[in-house]
């Protein structure tokens, strides 16, 4: 018999969050993270000293991805299953750990209790595909073979976040060298948080006069982690892809030890580097890298940072160094000398577009909250980017939490509002945590309480349904409910939460606000395009070899962004498409790369804007198996509440699945672009009407790779039910394979050319990543 449930933290999460039903989902979040699950007992007793019904518990337990109700190991791991992932081969990650945990099919925890294995629908580190995260630590680069190595070091380390102690000045007064770390969540994925502790601990060794400095993100996530040493009168010295043990080496590089003994020291610590390995000191020249460099030069070159300024260079909690840099100036302006109308007329001046999805301008959205009846209204920040392959928000909102308050401040200013909510999605703990933080100063200050203007603010925490990037599903769960959207009108703007006028932004469209405020409209539409104006904010990932953040002005070519920006794709690859927009877009061949990147234009393609995912995709992925991935994303996150999406989504995923696993019918291309056409028409909201965009651009622009896959053919060697793994006459019997092999496919006889055992092969790609010599091929179809 099981031993009773302790109920205490249910009556302490109750005194924490209140009663009311729109108390819901904070409720349940901190049930979850004391139990590890939501036990039945448990929400009962929720029930029964709360407002909240039985069925609401349910509903909401129910619908939202991020709440389980089985009990769960003491770790959780989440493979992320986002595009860029999913292109990378997450789904051999996610096969490997549940053969390394000893998983029986339906099972999710391993039989010691110890791990819980499951998927998550974007971790927003793209460029760091595969990644994956065991409870709060971040891993990227997950090869199939590599999950032991990464259960070994999870169970070894900690994450460690930089608190005030690491921000203090090092010695008396201001030092005079910044050392400075990224600390966002990509380049702690990377290791940056090992790389900044021993700075600390060699700068302190050294005696040095600086000081290591947390700051956000530069862009440049494919060389994280990165060093950046600033010292004045000197240009600044970057360092790409550091590892803990370069630190040593860097910092005897920059901070010499002063006195005859202690440069004594550091002579000899440079000989003993030399002794012991070529790379320990040739290691800093190695990571060294210049912005007049060509990669460098092309990738930051081009770009524009206005909603990214400042990232890489301030740190995201000190709001000293922000108001320095020109922060809470436009917020000034607006409660100094400009009224509430003057502010409004000046975002509709600039032509500001919203960032997060159909590009509805932000002006008439503000005028018509203004001009709403009422006095309690409110201003929603949403945060819930639920995009796979897509993290601009999280970069954002970890790089520069002030910039996006402020952004808040002044559009709550502007309508009348007196309340703000962040909405963000529970998968970004450390955009939770730093905007909380950056709250919590911005109240100890004052700074959002002045001149006669009081603005409350509070965080709410999404929890793992993508539809609630829709404003009205956003609206029902911050009131306690399912996250499903209604129809329209009454638009947010006239009746939104329980009932207010509503305005409803994402954090990209917030983030530029205070820049069009202090330098005005025209600035603005300087940038950009006529309809478009302004910069974007995207995540380049996928088969790219510079992937990253970027932002670029509107109307830049989808080639300029990929090849110029990018770096294009690896050697010996071909671009093949950019899926652009999320599971709302759709794929832009190659033959269309000189597209401009503006709302109209890449909607006349056959695929949109959205929030900014740029997917690249090169000759090895498989047009078809990308349409399935779209589909199925959107079939699982339909929240159900109209037929045509609910239904359709789901007759249409089996069609592709059909397609893709060689059992097509000659007219099932017929069939897919009928029932696409119909569900995109009566669909209730969005993600409906845009669920089929995938399949019907890859239709339009690779309608040969669907046709060779109702012959029983994937030409691009991806969908495993129409390829087997073969070895070549280039095998030398070296048994790599053979010990790699998961599944024991390939017999280790050495010197002897190998074969693969098909009946047992599992099509995990291990063997192929594994051989030396590349003796290993996927062909297709599979032979007889």
């Amino acid at each position: 018999m099981s031993a009773p449930v302790d109920l205490s933290p249910v009556d302490t999460a109750v005194a924490a969050h209140g009663r009311a039903p729109a108390a819901l989902i904070p409720l349940l979040h901190e049930l979850q993270k004391q139990y590890g699950y939501l036990p039945e007992e448990a929400l009962r007793r929720l029930c029964a000293t709360t407002e909240i019904r039985p069925a609401a518990v349910e509903g909401v337990a129910s619908f939202f991805d991020g709440f389980t109700r089985r009990p769960a190991g003491r770790h959780r791991i989440s493979v992320c299953c986002g595009t860029a992932c999913h292109v990378k081969g997450a789904d051999r990650v996610h096969d490997s750990f549940a053969r390394a945990l000893g998983l029986a099919a339906g099972e999710d925890t391993d039989a010691g209790g110890l791990f819980t294995l499951g998927r998550v629908a974007c971790l927003g580190c793209c460029t760091l595909a595969p990644a994956v995260r065991i409870d709060e630590i971040t891993y990227g680069h997950v090869r199939a073979d590599g999950v032991g190595r990464v259960q070994r070091d999870f169970l070894d380390c900690a994450r460690i976040e930089a608190g005030p102690a690491a921000r203090a000045a090092a010695g008396d007064g201001q030092p005079v060298v910044e050392v400075r770390v990224g600390l966002g969540s990509c380049c702690q994925a990377g290791g940056s948080a090992a790389v900044y502790r021993a700075l600390e601990r060699e700068l302190a060794r050294a005696g040095a006069a600086a000081r290591v400095k947390r700051v956000g993100c530069t862009g440049m996530c494919h060389r994280t982690p990165l060093v950046e040493v600033v010292a004045p009168g000197q240009p600044p010295r970057l360092y790409a892809k550091v590892e803990e043990r370069d630190v040593p080496a860097l910092v005897r590089r920059h901070f010499p030890r002063p006195g005859f003994f202690g440069r004594l020291g550091g002579l000899l610590a440079r000989g003993v580097d030399r002794l012991l390995t070529d790379e320990a000191w040739a290691g800093v020249e190695r990571h060294a890298l210049d912005v007049r460099d060509r990669p460098v030069a092309d990738f930051l070159g081009r770009q524009r940072r206005i909603a990214t300024e400042g990232s890489g260079e301030i740190d995201p909690l000190d709001v000293d160094e922000y108001v320095a840099r020109g922060g809470f100036a436009g917020l000034d302006c607006c409660l100094t000398a400009l009224s509430p109308g003057a502010t409004v007329e000046r975002i509709v001046e600039s032509g500001l577009r919203g960032r997060g999805g159909a590009g509805f301008p932000a002006g008439r959205k503000w005028l018509a909250v203004r001009r709403a009846p009422g006095e309690r209204k409110l201003v929603l920040v949403n945060g819930d980017e639920g995009d796979p392959g897509a993290f601009m928000d999280r970069m954002i909102l970890e790089s520069s939490p002030f910039r996006v308050l402020e952004g808040l401040a002044i559009a709550a200013w502007a309508v009348g509002a007196r309340e703000g909510i962040f909405y963000v999605r529970a998968e970004y703990p450390l955009a939770v945590e730093r905007v909380r933080a950056a709250l919590a100063t911005c109240r100890e200050r004052g700074l959002l309480a002045r001149d006669g203007f009081a603005l409350e603010v509070e965080v709410a925490r999404g929890a793992g349904a993508f539809v609630c990037g829709e404003e009205t599903a956003l609206i029902a769960s911050l009131e306690g409910r399912r996250g499903m959207p209604r129809l329209r009108p009454p638009w947010p703007a006239e009746q939104g939460l329980f009932g207010r006028p509503t305005l409803v932004n994402n954090v990209e469209t917030l983030a530029l606000v205070p820049w069009i405020v202090r330098h005005g409209p025209e600035a603005f539409r300087a940038l950009g395009t006529a309809r478009s104006p302004g910069t974007k904010v995207f995540a380049l990932a996928g088969k790219v070899v510079r992937g990253g953040l970027v932002e670029v002005p509107l109307g830049i070519s989808v080639r300029e962004v990929v090849e110029e920006i990018g770096g294009g794709v690896a050697p010996g690859r071909t671009l093949k498409a950019v899926q652009i927009g999320g599971p709302s877009g759709g794929c832009v061949p190659a033959e269309l790369a000189d597209t401009p990147v503006d709302y109209e234009r890449l909607f006349a393609v056959g695929s949109m804007m959205g929030s900014g995912g740029f997917v690249v995709l090169d000759d090895t992925d498989c047009m078809v198996d990308v349409a399935r991935y779209f589909l199925a994303f959107t079939q699982n996150q339909s929240c159900g509440r109209c037929t045509p999406c609910r239904i359709g989504t789901k007759r249409l995923l089996e069609i592709v699945d059909r397609v893709r696993t060689g059992r097509g019918r000659p007219d099932d291309l017929a069939r897919l672009e009928e029932l696409s056409r119909q569900v995109a028409a009566s669909s209730l909201c969005g993600l409906g009407r845009t669920a089929p965009n995938p399949v019907l651009s890859t239709l339009r622009h690779f309608r040969a790779e669907w046709e060779a896959h109702l012959a029983g053919r994937c030409p691009a060697g991806r969908c495993r039910d129409l390829v087997a793994y073969v070895v070549t006459d280039g095998c030398i019997g070296c048994t790599v394979c053979a010990q790699r092999c998961p599944v024991d496919a390939i017999a280790a006889t050495p010197y002897v050319k190998h074969a693969i055992d098909t009946a047992r092969c599992t099509r995990c790609d291990v063997c192929r990543e594994a051989c030396p010599v590349n003796a290993v091929e996927v062909v297709s179809p599979c032979p007889a």
